[in-house]
């Protein structure tokens, strides 16, 4: 690996509150986004001259559709229940990163110009004008929230600032400054239907190579189909699972589980992408837009369900928003979750012995699992509370023999992020999200050490991403993160149950 050209966070045997470190993380933020990206999301080119005033309008606009967002703003006592709980000020010691800090970025701008005490006495209640300078300080350090709402868990207000960071992501965009990554890629789902812009062709050609790579492993015709009409599912799944380790390991166990159990499926070319970036920029009519090709695509095809791939913010978005953002679902058969997590559709499986699973096939690995934020503090699955923690681990459990768990106060609501949500997940943020792996990688290592841990499993690609990229700058092998299904995959035995 290339020498780093910044100072990794040491591990230690405990989590310790950093030293300050003021302006540690002061910069330009991420690459801001060309006017073709900008362009194609309804979004203004380049900055517009009346910049200040379209912000403070759209922030209006804000308030005026969300209570929540209002209330966030009003309600922060500054009671300090929240300043060590991001892995970012953690990792970077950037007080900045202080969820408060950072929330009152926004907040400021919010007094100056929606408060009284703010529009006569700015200075008394810390109230800002909005200035260029400003808004390059919400590029920055809004773009240092990965919206994984951990500081929501232990703040007695329950303010959200994935909500804050969201908002004000929506206004930079609004006056022509967003992200390159994220708008890149939503113009891309946007055109063709996936984050890659992977055209039907090639995602067929994909798709045949992995079967063929099934059949050479196994000796059996375990098909991955696109576009097939009346199938009973259609999966959804990060674009992520057509081309990279270890995502395709795991589309490859989610192929295994429809074949053994019987279940006619399918891949749509127009749908192909379960992944919305829509959210990490906070517009709800770009998450729209990308929601409503899932509902076309199901209508289409006449499937029966609609069954979601490992991908964290994917099934957030599906789980919470879905229904009102493309529903309704009411042509699907009701029997069944709209939409239901690949994992439910496992573990139902296992429960009744649909599946024939030998955990013995992995015997060579102590399997610990992270707890993606967007699955663990913002959705739920199956029928019981806590679903989201207790169904993906009775999936390993089920395909290994040897489960270790992380320390309590690291994993289910209280998880710490990888380090690469939110649409964080670029190299021009490298620095940025090597230092907020640092909590979780901390944790990770004490497992290893403690228990002789080998892999880690996670449900969402950018978690499985940020990983391969993080975990062998703190000594620790790329190979370590692995997909649920990859085990489930690995764990099944093909030819048994047809």
């Amino acid at each position: 690996m290339a020498k780093l050209d910044f100072d990794l966070p040491k591990l230690g045997p405990n989590l310790e509150i950093p030293v300050l470190q003021p302006d540690a993380m002061l910069g330009d933020g991420p690459f801001v986004a060309k006017p073709d990206h900008q362009d194609k999301l309804g979004f203004p080119g380049e900055l517009v001259d009346d910049w200040q005033q379209v912000a403070i309008d759209k922030m209006g606009e804000l308030l005026g559709k969300y209570r929540s967002f209002k209330v966030y703003l009003d309600s922060c006592v500054k009671c300090g229940a929240c300043t060590d709980k991001c892995h970012y000020f953690l990792g970077t010691g950037d007080p900045k990163n202080m969820p408060v800090a950072r929330q009152d970025l926004l907040r400021s701008v919010y007094r100056r110009y929606f408060t009284f005490a703010g529009k006569h006495f700015p200075k008394l209640v810390g109230a800002r004008d909005l200035t260029e300078d400003v808004l390059d300080e919400w590029y920055n350090y809004f773009h240092q929230c990965s919206q994984c709402r951990r500081c929501s868990v232990f703040c007695p207000y329950g303010i959200d600032t994935a909500e804050i960071s969201m908002a004000a992501r929506d206004i930079m965009d609004a006056v022509g400054k967003g992200q390159k990554y994220c708008n890149e890629i939503i113009g891309k789902v946007h055109k063709i239907g996936n984050n890659l812009g992977l055209p039907e062709p090639a995602l067929i050609d994909t798709l045949e190579g992995l079967e063929e790579d099934i059949k050479d492993d196994t000796g059996i015709d375990v098909k991955l189909p696109v576009d097939v009409q009346g199938a009973e599912v259609m999966l959804v799944t990060p674009s992520a699972d057509f081309f990279a380790e270890p995502h395709i390991d795991g589309l490859i166990g989610y192929a295994k589980v429809f074949h053994q159990a019987g279940i006619s499926w399918t891949i749509s070319s127009y749908a192909s992408e379960a992944a919305n970036f829509g959210m990490f920029i906070g517009n709800y009519e770009n998450m729209r837009k990308v929601s409503q090709r899932i509902r076309t695509a199901a209508l289409e095809l006449g499937v029966k369900r609609i069954v979601f791939g490992e991908c964290g913010h994917a099934w957030r978005v599906a789980y919470s928003f879905l229904n009102t953002l493309a529903g309704p679902f009411d042509f699907l058969d009701n029997r069944y979750p709209v939409p239901q997590h690949i994992c439910e559709l496992t573990n139902d499986l296992i429960g009744r012995g649909a599946l024939n699973l030998d955990p013995s096939a992995n015997d060579d690995k102590v399997v610990t699992f992270h707890d993606s934020c967007n699955v663990a503090r913002a959705s739920r699955m199956g029928d019981l509370p806590g679903g989201q923690f207790e169904i993906p681990r009775a999936v390993i459990r089920a395909s290994v023999n040897r489960f270790v768990d992380m320390a309590d106060e690291t994993i289910r609501d209280r998880t710490f992020c990888c380090g690469g949500g939110g649409g964080l997940l670029t190299d021009d943020l490298l620095e940025l999200r090597a230092k907020g792996a640092m909590p979780r990688v901390q944790a990770l290592q004490q497992v290893v050490d403690d228990h002789g841990v080998t892999h880690m499993a996670a449900i969402c690609a950018i978690c499985k991403s940020q990983f391969s990229k993080v975990l062998p700058m703190y000594g620790l092998p790329m190979d370590m993160i692995v997909s649920v299904h990859q085990l489930v995959g690995d764990a099944i035995q093909l030819g048994t149950k047809d």
